[in-house]
Parts: structure tokens; C-alpha cells; sequence
């Protein structure tokens, strides 16, 4: 190209070289960019042009000696493409895809591009003719979702996330509570990362992977804003961060020269819908959803600058079971109080949310395109309902996100640039629904699992929390270095300072424990949880996070076959509040100290040696404000696609490397606001559950005055430490990462484009508490119990937070998909995944008490993902201004996982009375076949359009949706039984609960209405 070959390698090796150092000795980069890339080949020195006849955008690049040219930094759009005279085509490029376009006077050779042949793009308000550019040549195991997926799929929420699982790999779920979720291959659904317009909306401080999702009925960002996204299940360049699982990149849509706007209203209630299975013996629980919006978006100056703004609320009522904890048989709730067995049964959650978007681009030269944009989020619901949750024992969440961007994008000869600042404000803040006594029923042939909790929420339930703070991030891309090929080298770094807060209880709420078993309840509580404030101590924990990365990326073009896209990507976060963390004085002499049960059998004998008999060094968790090291984290990835007849038309990609997630602050921070704010726990020396009582235990006699108010059980331990549970983190704790590996190949057949890829990702280093107790002789097992009562001298039990959760995961991936055009009217999409997968722990729990340690756990068939899933969905364009879409869901039950054993007196050659296991229940039928699938769905959705003027710009239209209509039984709730005195029970030790809650929804009819200009 231009630069002389000496010159060229010159440039890339001090790139590399300079990027290399930089990652070692400054703070560095995580920046994603939703923009698309074209390359081609045209004329050796042409002009190539790409304008956005809609907005006035315009890109250059001149094609080196080879004819060689690269377009960085094009929004997602239609283009006018030409490098002079008979070169000219209209295509329409994808989010955060690399295209090929290749230009000629002559019309271009079959094959030169990948497109949805001869067809038409819809963009928002505007209709053209253009060939859409698929990207194929790429290790990235992605998909992208166009809006028209996004228009027309049957769906239940606005959430724009949930067309994701129409890619393989992924689950887009809605649980009982109406909560939802997306989860990638068989991790949890932290280890996801969503980036808007190139930012992450990562949660730091709480479970979701996004920002505000964890345990919500909302949508992270208004659906009427997003132009399309790309769904990446694994392999992704080193430009994305903060990710072990599936990367999300979508792009917002933007203003034009005309104005273009869109109102709505969507409208369902109990009346539309069938009844859940706890419903079908009695009256339906009050539900309704309303969901309306508007989006407008037009010029400001003409070709110059343009703004969209849009706006979206939420309001349901979802119906809830209140049914007994999982790990229970069906026969405790008869041996129940009749207040308890009351709160069983339909319930419902109210939910009230609001979102906003704003943006403004402004094309400032044909060279710098800058955009602001700000985001707002405000939310109310009811949670804490459903499996062993009653309505009393209910919270009110207040969840809040604001966010602001600025991005400003500069094009050059022979680079591109990109940089992007932000600041985030989010919090989520739940309260109790009641204030006072909570009263807990557990089943103690399971190791006390819980059945059913009535009164109030835990204090436990408060749990303020959030994060705040500004970040920015550079992208430097080089397209003009040549050496054995074509190189675009990207490099990049980021730096993030952010607050985290976390408040994790509430000076109220006691909570008494109940024990039920084969006889009925004990009338008398056998112990009781509740808070004791330190004096002095701060209980809201806050740090200054500061968060540094670097990466660089080089795709590198050996000839028109191959592709290498190298990479390597280097982080690292600094967390105070955890690195600088000094161990009060009072606990390390605890340690020390003589172990009061000991002195029988071993006299003279520490709790620290106690603790050395069972295999744990105490000093291993003894923070002293030097002895924790931020973990830099090297993460290397390698990718290829060979293109077998350089037509685009088949090709065989693969890839290996590795990706770091984070650990959470919600279990972090744990060390400072328990010593702070300590929800203690007191035993209570009962008939049928005793215990010792003394001075240096925290077994009391029973009193009936401890009922009547929280300071009585505080004078318990007033001026002591007694039951205080003793948190404390590893001091070498590291992040989560994966590694991913894949090898698949892509079709062109037709209008059809097919991918077969086979997926091995491994996750390492999961965050799980474990119990640290252990009796004198070092066990941890007794007669099948756990030292529960052998707590650190003075306070109570040591819960120590240590890596150790794995997964191990091998998924194949098929999918089929006819796009949209207008001139055959219909699109296809089929999607199949098989899942092997295993796990040392159920994804969704991070305490771990039933085993000594997190390594001692088995690896089990994974609860994350069905062994077989399968989606489908079309769309066809009907007569009269009709548009019908269907979509079809079917998986595989999801195992139980939990523990299970066979009663007393029954003791595992192991020395637990209860073992971790999983087992799968038997499904149900789907036309052929035996009982075998979990979950079956099929949705419909028609829309008429009423079109007012000849070009489809303005019209109105009515959508009818009808979810899950044959009514099927997607249920979720579990019921055990597996036997008694080390014999198996008959049939089926694990079924699901029939009057049990389901996941997604009975049948449901949503009637929406709008306008668009």
C-alpha cells in the first residue's frame, strides 16, 4: 500500500512493541466499538467513498497498490459505495461486523459479497434497495439480531435481549417471579457483559452481569432505541472486557434528515390470560401489563446533526405461586402451622418502571462524527415471593440507573480513532415489605432446609447498593501496515474510577426458626438471626475501584483465504476497601485463643490449631492492610477463518483463548459491614434440638420475652461477640475467567446462511463462601452434622470466601437462517444446541455449606442449560398489510441440583448425612416422543398496518400476540423424595411440582396499538 515494505514493518513492530509496554507500565483500555468495518479491494490508488444519503455521513479511503482498502467507523446503516466511475452499490452494513465489499467498473464476481441477495434493507422511517453485507470471515462464534427480528418476533417483555436466544448457545429466560435473565452456555448470568453504543453496563456490586438486572421484571434500555445488536457466545476479540460468557454489542439508533417518530401501547390482564396451575382449583390472582412508549428522532442541521430521544414505561401486576422450598417433600406442608400453610398458594408482584434515551450526533467534519447520548432508568417492584417466600416476606426494590456518554470518532488516511468518555450513577435498594418478628419453618431431615418463611423479611433484605463513577477509553485503529499480508492492528486502553457501595442489612427484623419433621412443628423456635450494630463501625462499606486495561488486536489478511485474528488483552482492578482490609485485633486473638470444645479431649489446644487439623491456615484470610495484591491478568486470543474458495461462500473458523469476568463487591465487602453490622445467630437449647449452653457458646435457654423485641435478643450478646458470624476473603483471591475453544464451519446455500460450530469453554475460579468451623479433631463431619456450633471463640461461625467454582461445558451450535427481504416476503431462523455440561456447584449460589470445601464438591450434570434446546422463528408478509411471525422453543428439563440423602439414621461412607447431587426429572410430550422435554412454547404474533400514504412512512398499526398458546406447563418448582436409610426411593427421586410456579407464562393475549411517521 502506500508505505514503503521497510517502513511497514517498521510501524508494525513498534506497535506491537509500544502496546506490549504500555500494557505492563500504564493504566489501560476496554473499549468496544458497535461500528462496522469495510474492506474490499478496488482500483490500485482509487478514492473509495462510502455516504449516508439519510444523514450526510461520509467516509474515505484510498486504495493501496494492491487495490486494498479499509472503511473503519461506520455506524450501522445503509451506504452509497463507490471508488469511481461503474463502481458504484448501495449495501447496508451490521453492528460491529467486518465486512467485505470488493469494487469494480465491471459488475462484481459472484461471491465478492455476502448479502441477502438483491434485497431491501427497512431502516427506521426509510426503505431502500440495498444488498446487505454478512460478516463470515471472523473466529468470533456470533450472530447478529436486525431489527427486523427485533419488529416482528412473538414477544413477552420489551426487553431487547430477549431475541438473543434465537442464537445458539444462549437462554433468555423469565422465571416464576417474572424476573429475566440471559445466560450464555452453562455460566451464570453475571459472567455476561452488555455494551450500548460501545460502553459495558456491567454490575460491579451485584449479581446480573448487567447493571440493575438482578432479580428484575425491567428492561436495562429502552427497545425502541436499539437499531440491531450482536450476540457473541465465545471467542471474542481482546477488544471486549469484563466477559467470561456471551458478549452482547448493540447500536442505538440516531436522528436523520427527516423527522421519523413511533408511539405505542400494549395491554394485558388476568383476563387474557390462562390460569397458572396453583390457580386451577380456585380464583385467579389480579395481573395485568401495560407497556407505552414514543421514539422521535429528525435533523437538527440538515447532513450535519440530528437527534433521537425515546421514552418507555412498564407497568404489570404478575402472578405468583408461594409454594415450599425446593428441597422439601410435598408432605411438610400438611405438618405446618395453619398461619404458614396460609401464605402458600397465588400471589402477585407489582412493577412500575420508566426509561429514557436522549442523543445528539453531529458530523463535524468528513473526518469527525461526535455523539452524546444519556440514558435514564427508574424502577419499583415487589420481589422476595414464590419458593419458600411468602408474601409478608416480601421487599420493595427501588432500582436506578443514569448514565451519560460522549464519543467522538476521527477518520484519517491511514487510521481511525475513537474516544469515549462516560459517567454511570446505578443503585438498587431493596426494603422489607413489613417491619417485625419473621418466622421461618425448615425441614430438618434435610439439613434444615427451608419450607416456608411468614412475618418479616430478613434484615438481611436492606440491602442498599451501587456503583458510580466516570470512565474513559481510547481506540486507535492502524489500516495501512502491510508484512505478509494486510494488517489492521487496533489497539486500545481504558480506565475506570468508579465508587462502590454496599449497605448489606437493617438494624430490625429478627428472625426465629422453627423445626419441622415427621411429627409437625416444634412450638418452640430452636434459633434466632438478628443484627447487633457495632459501635464506632461504619456498616455501609464504600472504595474507590479504580479499573485498568490494554489490549491489542491485529487481523491479519495472509491472503484471500486465511485470516489470523492475534490478539492479547491485560487487566486489572485495585479495590481498596478489599487490598487494604485489616482484620480487627479482637477476631485474630479469637483465633488464638484456646478452643472451648477442644480442652476435653486435646487440652491446651488453639482454635487455630483446630483449624490446622482440618487443612486451614487461618492466616491465609488475615488481611493486614499489605498482604493483597491486585491480580494482573494476561488474556491471550487466537482466531483463523479460511475461506475455502475465497467466494465467502464457505468458511471454516476456530479459536482458543482466554477471558477474565470479576469478582463481585456484594461478597467483598462482606469483611467490613458484618464486623460493622453483625446479624448474629443464637441457638436455643430446646426439646428434641439441644444444645450447650454456656459462656463461651451461643446456646441459651429458651425464653419466650425474646419474641418481644429485637433488643432483648441484643442483650444476649451485649458487650460480646457471641454468635457473631466472622466473614473473611482469601488474600488471594482472583477473578473469574474462561477459557473458549471452538471449530466450526459457515455455508452460503442459497439465500440461506448455516453455521455447525463445536464450543469447549472451561470456567476456573467462581467465588464461593464456605463454612470454615471445624470440630476439635479437624473433622468437619459428625454423625453426619457440621460444626455449626464450633464457631471462632468469642463470636460465631467462620464463613471464609475462597475461588473455586468450575464449570466445564462442550455445546454444538447448528443454525439455519434465511434473512429477510422484501421481495421474497419471509425470513427463517433455526437455532439447535446440544450441552454437555458439568459443574462443581449450582451457578446460582455462591454459599456453599455442604461440604468442607469448595474443591470437595462433585462435579454434577449442570442445572445452567438443557441438553437439547431448540428455537425457531419466521416471519411472512401477508396479504391486506398483514405481518405474521411465530416462534417455537423446546428444551430439555433443566437437572435439580441441590443435596440429598436418606434420613437419619443414615450416614454416607463420607461422613455427611447429605451429599450434593443432581438429578432430572421426567418431562413432558411434544408431538413425537417419550416424557423428555422441560419446556415447550410456541408463540404468534399478527400485525395489520393501515398505511396513509404511498411510500409506507406513516401508518397505524394493531399487533396481536398470543404467547404459549397450547398452555403448556413450563414448571420450575421441584419436589424430592429420595427414599430413607440408604435406600433409593421408587420411580423418580426428583419431579416437578404440578401446582408449582412456571417459568415464562400461561397463555397470554397482548393487544398493542401505534403510530408511525
Amino acid at each position: 500500500m502506500k508505505a514503503s515494505m521497510q517502513l511497514k514493518k517498521k510501524i508494525l513492530a513498534g506497535v506491537i512493541t509500544a502496546t506490549v509496554a504500555a500494557a505492563v507500565v500504564s493504566p489501560p483500555v476496554f473499549a468496544q466499538s458497535a461500528n462496522a468495518t469495510l474492506r474490499g479491494k478496488a482500483s490500485p490508488g482509487a478514492n473509495v467513498t462510502a455516504f449516508n444519503p439519510q444523514t450526510g455521513l461520509t467516509r474515505h479511503a484510498k486504495a493501496g497498490a494492491d487495490g486494498m482498502y479499509i472503511i473503519n467507523g461506520l455506524p450501522p446503516a445503509t451506504y452509497k459505495v463507490d471508488a469511481g466511475p461503474g463502481t458504484e452499490q448501495t449495501v447496508t452494513v451490521t453492528v460491529a461486523s467486518t465486512a467485505t465489499l470488493n469494487l469494480a467498473a465491471a459488475a462484481p464476481a459472484a461471491g465478492d459479497v455476502t448479502a441477502n441477495a438483491a434485497n431491501a434493507a427497512s431502516l427506521e422511517g426509510v426503505t431502500v434497495s440495498a444488498t446487505t453485507l454478512t460478516e463470515v470471515r471472523t473466529p468470533e462464534v456470533a450472530k447478529t439480531i436486525s431489527l427486523r427480528q427485533i419488529q416482528t418476533i412473538p414477544q413477552v417483555s420489551r426487553n431487547f435481549l430477549e431475541f438473543a436466544d434465537t442464537v445458539p448457545g444462549m437462554v433468555f429466560s423469565v422465571d416464576a417471579q417474572g424476573h429475566t435473565s440471559l445466560r450464555g452456555g452453562a455460566q451464570n448470568n453475571s459472567s455476561v457483559n452488555v455494551f450500548i453504543d460501545g460502553v459495558g453496563q456491567k454490575s460491579y456490586v451485584k449479581e446480573g452481569g448487567v447493571a440493575g438486572q438482578v432479580n428484575s421484571q425491567g428492561n436495562p434500555f429502552p427497545q425502541l432505541a436499539i437499531g440491531e445488536y450482536k450476540v457473541i457466545t465465545s471467542n471474542y476479540k481482546a477488544e471486549y472486557d469484563q466477559v467470561s460468557s456471551a458478549a452482547i454489542t448493540a447500536e442505538t439508533k440516531s436522528g436523520t434528515n427527516e423527522f421519523h417518530g413511533e408511539v405505542f401501547d400494549t395491554y394485558t390482564s388476568d383476563k387474557y390470560r390462562s390460569r397458572t396451575p396453583a390457580e386451577e382449583d380456585g380464583d385467579k390472582a389480579r395481573s395485568f401489563e401495560k407497556e407505552y412508549g414514543f421514539a422521535l428522532g429528525g435533523p437538527i442541521i440538515k447532513d450535519k446533526m440530528h437527534f433521537f430521544v425515546t421514552f418507555e414505561q412498564k407497568k404489570f401486576d404478575t402472578p405468583i405461586t408461594v409454594t415450599p422450598g425446593s428441597d422439601v417433600p410435598a408432605s411438610a406442608v400438611g405438618l405446618l402451622p395453619a398461619a404458614a400453610q396460609a401464605a402458600l398458594g397465588p400471589a402477585n408482584l407489582p412493577f412500575d418502571e420508566k426509561l429514557y434515551f436522549g442523543k445528539i450526533d453531529w458530523e463535524l467534519t468528513d473526518r469527525d462524527r461526535i455523539e452524546i447520548s444519556t440514558q435514564v432508568r427508574r424502577e419499583t417492584q415487589a420481589d422476595n415471593i414464590g419458593a419458600g417466600q411468602s408474601r409478608e416476606q416480601s421487599i420493595t426494590t427501588e432500582n436506578h440507573d443514569t448514565r451519560g456518554t460522549f464519543r467522538w470518532q476521527h477518520s484519517g488516511d491511514w487510521f481511525f480513532n475513537e474516544f469515549k468518555a462516560s459517567y454511570e450513577n446505578s443503585s438498587n435498594d431493596p426494603l422489607p415489605l413489613n417491619y417485625g418478628n419473621g418466622y421461618n419453618y425448615t425441614w430438618r431431615p434435610n439439613n434444615d432446609a427451608a419450607i416456608i418463611g411468614i412475618g418479616s423479611a430478613s434484615a438481611l433484605a436492606t440491602q442498599i447498593k451501587g456503583q458510580e463513577g466516570p470512565m474513559i477509553s481510547d481506540d486507535f485503529t492502524f489500516n495501512d501496515l502491510t508484512w505478509h499480508g494486510d494488517h489492521v492492528v487496533k489497539v486500545g486502553y481504558k480506565y475506570k474510577e468508579v465508587t462502590l457501595h454496599a449497605q448489606d442489612a437493617q438494624n430490625t427484623n429478627p428472625q426465629f426458626f422453627y423445626n419441622v419433621d415427621q411429627n409437625g412443628t416444634n412450638e418452640l423456635p430452636y434459633r434466632a438471626q438478628f443484627s447487633n450494630p457495632v459501635a464506632g463501625l461504619n456498616s455501609i462499606a464504600e472504595t474507590n475501584s479504580k479499573q485498568y486495561g490494554a489490549y491489542i488486536q491485529d487481523d491479519w489478511s495472509i491472503n484471500d483465504h486465511l485470516i489470523l485474528n492475534l490478539g492479547v488483552r491485560w487487566d486489572k482492578e485495585k479495590t481498596p476497601s478489599y487490598l487494604d482490609y485489616v482484620t480487627p485485633q479482637n477476631v485474630i486473638d479469637g483465633f488464638n485463643s484456646l478452643d472451648p470444645n477442644a480442652q476435653g479431649q486435646f487440652p491446651g489446644q488453639t482454635y487455630a490449631q483446630t483449624l490446622a487439623k482440618g487443612g486451614i491456615d487461618y492466616q491465609d484470610y488475615i488481611g493486614n492492610g499489605h498482604n493483597r495484591h491486585a491480580q494482573n491478568q494476561w488474556a491471550p486470543r487466537l482466531g483463523f477463518s479460511y475461506d475455502l474458495f475465497a467466494d465467502e461462500a464457505h468458511v471454516i473458523h476456530g479459536g482458543a483463548g482466554r477471558s477474565y469476568d470479576r469478582n463481585l463487591y456484594d461478597y467483598l465487602q462482606l469483611e467490613q459491614t458484618k464486623s460493622a453490622l453483625p446479624y448474629q445467630e443464637i441457638f436455643f437449647n430446646i426439646p428434641g434440638r439441644s444444645c450447650n449452653v454456656g459462656p463461651n457458646t451461643n446456646c441459651v435457654n429458651w425464653d419466650p420475652s425474646y419474641l418481644n423485641g429485637l433488643e432483648n435478643l441484643q442483650a444476649l450478646v451485649a458487650g460480646s461477640n457471641k454468635g457473631q458470624e466472622v466473614d473473611m476473603m482469601n488474600n488471594d483471591l482472583k477473578a473469574p475467567y474462561s477459557d473458549q475453544f471452538s471449530i466450526g464451519m459457515s455455508n452460503k446455500i442459497g439465500d440461506w446462511n448455516t453455521d455447525a460450530t463445536v464450543t469447549r469453554v472451561l470456567s476456573y475460579d467462581g467465588f464461593a463462601f464456605t463454612l470454615g468451623n471445624r470440630y476439635p479433631d479437624g473433622s468437619f463431619f459428625q454423625n453426619g452434622t457440621q460444626p455449626w456450633n464450633n464457631g471462632v471463640p468469642g463470636f460465631g461461625s467462620m464463613i471464609i470466601g475462597n475461588n473455586g467454582i468450575r464449570t466445564r461445558t462442550t455445546q454444538v451450535l447448528l443454525s439455519a437462517d434465511k434473512p429477510y427481504t422484501r421481495e421474497s416476503g419471509w425470513s427463517a431462523n433455526f437455532a439447535y444446541t446440544y450441552t454437555r455440561a458439568k459443574q462443581n456447584r449450582d451457578i446460582k449460589e455462591h454459599y456453599s455449606f455442604d461440604e468442607a470445601t469448595i474443591q470437595d464438591y462433585p462435579f454434577v450434570t449442570s442445572n445452567a442449560a438443557s441438553k437439547h434446546r431448540f428455537v425457531a422463528t419466521g416471519s411472512l408478509d401477508g396479504p391486506w398489510g398483514f405481518t405474521f411471525s411465530a416462534k417455537l422453543t423446546l428444551a430439555t428439563p433443566l437437572p435439580w441440583n441441590g443435596t440429598y440423602g436418606y434420613g437419619s439414621p443414615y450416614i454416607f461412607p463420607t461422613g455427611e448425612a447429605n451429599r450434593p447431587g443432581a438429578f432430572t426429572p421426567p418431562g413432558s410430550k411434544f408431538l413425537v416422543g417419550g416424557k423428555i422435554w422441560g419446556y415447550r412454547d410456541i408463540d404468534f404474533q399478527a400485525t395489520k398496518d393501515f398505511v396513509l400514504n404511498e411510500n409506507d412512512q406513516t401508518k397505524f398499526y394493531i399487533r396481536f400476540d398470543i404467547l404459549n398458546v397450547f398452555n403448556w406447563k413450563n414448571l420450575v418448582d421441584y419436589n424430592t423424595n429420595f427414599g430413607a436409610n440408604g435406600i433409593p426411593a421408587m420411580g423418580t427421586p426428583v419431579v416437578f411440582n404440578k401446582k408449582g410456579n412456571i417459568q415464562f407464562v400461561p397463555r397470554t393475549a397482548r393487544f398493542t396499538a401505534g403510530f408511525k411517521f
